[in-house]
């Protein structure tokens, strides 16, 4: 039988990270990504009215941080947003909590003044963003960045009109050509202190210096390797906001160049449409490097592979923007598929009834 690994969690004030307590969690699930809001799942056993004294003051959801340790390090951290109380036949109670990264947090707040940049590094409007954020009352929740830039210059307005989530903006932002990827990390310093930290990359995340290599068979259980074409497209136009400011007559979007992959055509692929929305933009040109870019990733049929394998050593949530060479020996591929793939995804599922605790490692195809 699978022994657990020793997962507790850190429960802290969101604002100040002030401990309130560090409590066992059982069943713990956890995930996080590049580009995509991770979040953690566990339960919370309350055995006896001292626990639940403790669990009562310290899981107030929208209010308390969570970070998840396994052994000694931190391996996620995020916000609670949902407790639910579960007491079963037997008046055995528990206390199943829910999560999301502290990205989460961005997409709860919204911009109630006009920003406006002109020719400014991409990275440095992230930050602006951020430090709006954070700079109103009750908005600090400490998270911090470096100043390093992407050497893209960006022209932008946001109006307090529209009442944006910050979180969108920034995606808005990153999606656009030539634009950037973003995420928070958890980790702890060198001083022991724990750390949100802000990370970009131009044009995307990398971490580790050095290739891991995963076998099929071997470290590598299973994969799946989808290959999906029914979002591709090879002509494109995009519509922004409406270019019409009066009132009383018939509005219209403001359209994008459009877009057509005649090379595809050439080369014996149908004709597939494909478009894309951008309210918010007024600009020509902001609107036909959105367009550029919707385009560029529809062209492509979206291959995410997933491989499970086993958890520990080197494979933990570091290994996230990190680089892998995958090795699969079967029946699809009895030359060897032998390639690298950066990790941008992982999810982490506890040993269950002699199972063993694995990843699944979502990859990007280069």
């Amino acid at each position: 039988m699978a022994i657990a690994p020793p997962y507790r969690i850190l429960l802290c004030d969101l604002r100040s990270d002030r401990l309130l307590d560090a409590l066992p969690v059982t069943g713990v699930a956890l995930d996080d990504y590049i580009g995509k809001t991770g979040s953690m799942r566990g339960t919370v056993p309350v055995p006896h009215r001292a626990i639940a004294d403790r669990a009562r003051r310290a899981l107030l959801p929208g209010r308390t941080g969570v970070w998840v340790e396994r052994g000694r390090e931190i391996w996620w951290g995020g916000i609670l947003w949902t407790l639910s109380l579960a007491s079963d036949a037997r008046g055995s109670l528990t206390a199943q909590i829910q999560c999301g990264g502290w990205e989460s947090y961005l997409y709860r707040r919204l911009l109630y003044d006009t920003q406006e940049a002109v020719q400014v590094d991409q990275f440095d409007l992230v930050r602006g963003l951020v430090d709006y954020v954070q700079h109103t009352p009750g908005g600090d929740i400490g998270i911090t960045y470096d100043t390093h830039t992407s050497g893209v210059l960006r022209d932008r307005t946001y109006l307090r009109y529209d009442l944006p989530a910050v979180g969108d903006l920034l995606d808005d932002l990153a999606a656009v050509e030539d634009g950037f990827e973003w995420r928070i990390a958890s980790y702890r310093d060198g001083d022991g202190r724990r750390v949100k930290r802000l990370q970009l990359g131009h044009p995307v995340i990398r971490a580790g210096v050095s290739d891991i290599v995963l076998d099929h068979p071997g470290r590598v259980l299973s994969y799946t390797w989808p290959t999906d074409a029914t979002g591709k497209a090879n002509a494109w136009q995009s519509r922004g906001a409406s270019i019409n400011q009066n009132q009383a007559a018939e509005s219209y979007p403001l359209m994008s160049q459009l877009l057509i992959a005649d090379d595809d055509v050439t080369a014996g692929w149908p004709r597939l449409d494909g478009t894309s929305d951008h309210t918010t933009v007024e600009q020509p040109a902001t609107l036909d490097a959105h367009a550029r870019a919707d385009w560029t990733a529809a062209r492509t049929p979206v291959e995410i592979p997933e491989v499970e394998v086993l958890l520990g050593d080197n494979v933990s949530p570091a290994l996230l923007g990190a680089t892998i060479r995958l090795r699969i020996r079967d029946l699809w591929h009895p030359d060897v598929l032998d390639a690298r793939y950066r990790v941008v995804g992982l999810s982490i599922t506890p040993p269950e009834r002699g199972r063993p605790e694995t990843a699944r490692l979502y990859l990007e195809v280069p």
